[in-house]
């Protein structure tokens, strides 16, 4: 039998370590005469020869188990890894239901005295306890009731206070009411290590149990009373009426309490002096009481937080997030309560693991969508509110303002969606729904994100760059500040801006492309493929673009010339590698393509002239004539278009007869396109002087002449 048992007793030695991870079950009390029966029989050569001959003899029935152990220990499929999971939980119910026998067990043998105890320690430990527990509580009264009047005499400062000032008076605020929830806690050490049963200095694990207990749940407390305030509106960090401050404080407060008293204090000190199975029923009966309290004030606040959301959904215009928050605020109370009792029953299965888990997920979750929510509603508001620029540099740059308000709101709503992605993520890691951050931190990780992030870059200095550029010619060709901008240089850096546009969309979508892992030479391959049927499909296109760029070469028109093309005149509007936009004198748009244009007449290039024939009647004294066009150059060299004209008058004189009228020439020469004016100056003052000094112009007579067969002929007559 001596060898038998320490054979059973090697056995449990060697199925330790697995048994560790399982269980923690107290020692046999024949451990110890068991352990040196084995040592004896180690010691002794033929005890030691008899004890391996038998393990011999054992060894084939262990090598005949040992494959089905190995397949157990490998299978680790999803099924397995369920079974696994749901047998923990059967057995985690199983173990709560025998400690809630237990405990009632154990109650009933202590009121019928079947339990035996040492009821003198127990006297003296509630005699410690109820010391400690008058002198912390009674402390801490009292101090809090000198921490609110200086909390009110503060609070009626700083409600005139605004910003910084607010925030420092708040601050101050909160250290005074965490010293008293310190200066309690100090004393009640300072009352349990020198009151009681024990000697001076020392104190028992009870009393700390309680102090600590009171630090946590009172710190708690304090985070709940620094962002309600129940008391001191002034002091408020969140802004909510002073009826749901009360309120919610009031709860919140309560479930800390139970809570934390409980788990903290009551708790252990029942499994420590009374039973564990007491302290186990002390939990269930108060997390039953939590959850229950839980479930009413989600019920008592159902259609108060379903009006909220509706309001704030109807305050962002029914948008897709507001219709959101709308649904959810339907059934909001539906998912608290299947949360609050999923709670509960992962306590009831797992409350060493699962519990701590759940409340870290919950918490973590909690801080990820209030962190997340302000960096939204920051960007959304910055969106709403738009972006202003001074006025000088408005004055520079007058479209970059537009330009900067139709990116940078598509800029922010990109940013608003990765916070509300990263939202999502922090939100799954807690509740270990997926590892982002192992993931991340892995190679497949590091060269997903940085081919995402190099991506991102590419694009975002490509739009950084178009921006520049654009905003450099808007400045160059800005009339009001600077250099003013010649013709041509108008017309080559609207055209380089387009060019520059084009190749930088394109080179930026192709580097991106390559960033994010796109094999980018097919796409080259192909671009070359449909450029090459393009320009056999599209001869037109190619005409146009070869004829824009020699045109472009010969500086032959710009932005702003008067010139006829292709039968149409007008003013230059607009010139692109492909075609030019000509308005004409009716004000309407012509886009004539390069492909159209055989000739182009430029009117306002160096110089011009402005081309005065008369025609006067052959009875008019030449001399005459000539001497009212001289006359007429004067008059108008007198007026301001005198800074327009480059040279005296270009008197041609008689250039032809016809058969009623004599024809006579003048010119004008101006600076390019600036004959016009002078020129309606000039013809109108030239008709002046021939109505005052009695020169005719030529005018038709008609004459009646009878025909052969009666009827009146009529032939146009001389002048």
């Amino acid at each position: 039998m001596t060898l038998l048992r320490s054979f059973l007793l090697l056995l449990v030695l060697c199925a330790v370590p697995a048994l560790a991870q399982e269980s923690a079950a107290p020692p046999s009390p024949n451990g110890d005469q068991v352990a040196r029966e084995l040592i004896e029989i180690l010691e002794n050569d033929a005890a030691r020869a008899a004890l391996i001959e038998r393990l011999k003899q054992t060894a084939p029935a262990a090598t005949e188990a040992a494959p089905q152990g190995t397949v157990a220990l490998t299978d680790l499929s999803i099924a397995r890894q369920l079974a696994e999971y749901t047998r923990g939980v059967a057995e985690g119910a199983s173990a709560m239901m025998r400690a809630l026998g237990g405990v009632f067990v154990n109650f009933h043998q202590a009121f019928t005295g079947a339990l035996t105890a040492d009821y003198e320690a127990l006297r003296a430990l509630l005699l410690n306890l109820a010391i400690v527990a008058l002198g912390l509580f009674g402390s801490f009264f009292v101090l809090r009731l000198i921490a609110n009047r200086l909390l009110s005499r503060i609070a009626d400062r700083v409600a005139a206070r605004r910003g910084l000032a607010r925030l420092g008076t708040i601050a101050v605020a909160t250290l005074i009411d965490a010293g008293t929830v310190l200066l309690a806690w100090a004393l009640g050490y300072v009352l349990a290590l020198n009151a009681g049963s024990f000697p001076n200095g020392q104190m028992g694990i009870n009393q700390t149990l309680l102090l600590n207990a009171f630090l946590v749940v009172e710190l708690s407390k304090l985070a709940i009373r620094i962002v309600l305030a129940p008391r001191f509106t002034a002091l408020r960090l969140l802004p909510v009426s002073d009826d749901n401050a009360a309120y919610w404080s009031f709860w919140a407060a309560r479930i800390i309490s139970l809570l934390g008293y409980t788990f903290m204090f009551v708790a252990p000190m029942l499994a420590a002096n009374i039973s564990p199975a007491a302290a186990a029923a002390i939990q269930v009966l108060v997390m039953v009481t939590a959850v229950t309290i839980g479930i009413v004030i989600v019920l008592q606040n159902k259609d108060g937080v379903r009006l909220w959301l509706s309001e704030f959904s109807a305050r962002r215009g029914h948008d897709g997030l507001g219709r959101l928050l709308a649904a959810i605020g339907q059934h909001w109370h539906m998912l608290a309560i299947a949360y609050l009792l999923a709670l509960l029953v992962v306590w009831f299965a797992n409350p060493d693991k699962a519990l701590p888990f759940m409340l870290g997920a919950t918490a973590q979750s909690l801080i990820a969508i209030a962190v997340g929510s302000l960096i939204v509603s920051f960007i959304s508001r910055f969106i709403s509110v738009g972006l202003r620029l001074p006025e000088d540099v408005r004055q520079r740059l007058p479209l970059l303002e537009a330009r900067l308000q139709a990116f940078v709101p598509g800029v922010m709503t990109v940013v608003r969606w990765l916070a509300i992605a990263g939202i999502i993520l922090a939100i799954g890691q807690a509740w270990a729904l997926f590892n982002f951050i192992e993931w991340i931190a892995s190679e497949e990780g590091l060269n997903v994100t940085g081919s995402i992030v190099s991506a991102a870059l590419i694009v975002l200095v490509a739009i950084i760059l178009h921006v520049v550029v654009a905003s450099w010619i808007e400045y160059r060709l800005n009339t009001k500040v600077g250099k003013v901008p010649t013709a041509r240089e108008k017309t080559l850096l609207n055209l380089f801006k387009n060019a520059f546009t084009v190749a930088l969309a394109i080179f930026g979508v192709m580097l991106a492309l390559a960033q994010i892992g796109v094999n980018i030479a097919p796409l080259l391959a192909g671009a070359g493929v449909v450029g090459l049927a393009i320009g056999f499909g599209a001869q037109k296109l190619v005409q146009d673009i070869i004829t824009g760029i020699f045109i472009q070469f010969e500086n032959v028109m710009n932005e702003g010339d008067a010139v006829e093309v292709a039968g149409r005149a007008g003013v230059v509007e607009k010139l692109t590698i492909r075609s030019v936009t000509i308005r004409d004198m009716s004000g309407t748009i012509h886009l004539i393509p390069f492909s159209s244009v055989d000739q182009v007449s430029n009117m306002v290039r160096g110089f011009s002239f402005y081309v005065a024939e008369v025609e006067v009647a052959y009875d008019s004294d030449i001399e005459a004539v000539k001497q009212a066009l001289r006359d007429a150059f004067e008059a108008l060299m007198a007026t301001d278009h005198r800074d327009v004209i480059l040279d005296d008058l270009d008197l041609q004189g008689l250039i032809a007869l016809t058969p009623a009228s004599m024809k006579l020439r003048a010119r004008i020469k101006t600076l390019a396109g600036k004959q016009w004016g002078p020129g309606r100056f000039y013809s109108e003052t030239v008709k002046r002087l021939f109505a005052e000094r009695g020169i005719k112009t030529p005018t038709p007579r008609v004459s009646y002449v009878p025909s052969v067969s009666g009827q009146i002929e009529i032939d146009p007559g001389k002048a």
